[in-house]
């Protein structure tokens, strides 16, 4: 993949939604929620006023509605600011 984010944007990878509960209920697809955590698989520079405080490898957690959806290679991935990214796993 050759995509580079810009100033302080961020490429995700997001976690693969549950399947399963913890007393092994199968969640169907209609049911599950949209990971809120994920791997960082490219970083921009950041800008002059705020430095960038992920790496790539990084295991993130953000917002539930956070950053925009893309398709590349048939992966899905999401492109979000660095703000927006809550913690570092």
């Amino acid at each position: 993949m050759n995509i580079k984010p810009l100033a302080d944007r961020v490429l995700v990878k997001p976690a693969e939604a549950e399947t399963k509960t913890a007393s092994g209920i199968i969640i169907p697809d209609t049911a599950k929620e949209k990971p809120q955590r994920g791997t960082v698989v490219a970083t921009g520079n950041g800008t002059k006023d705020e430095e960038m405080l992920v790496k790539v490898n990084d295991n993130v957690l953000y917002g539930k509605y956070a950053g925009t959806e893309i398709e590349l290679e048939n992966e899905k991935y999401l492109i979000m600011r660095q703000s927006d990214i809550l913690a570092v796993i």
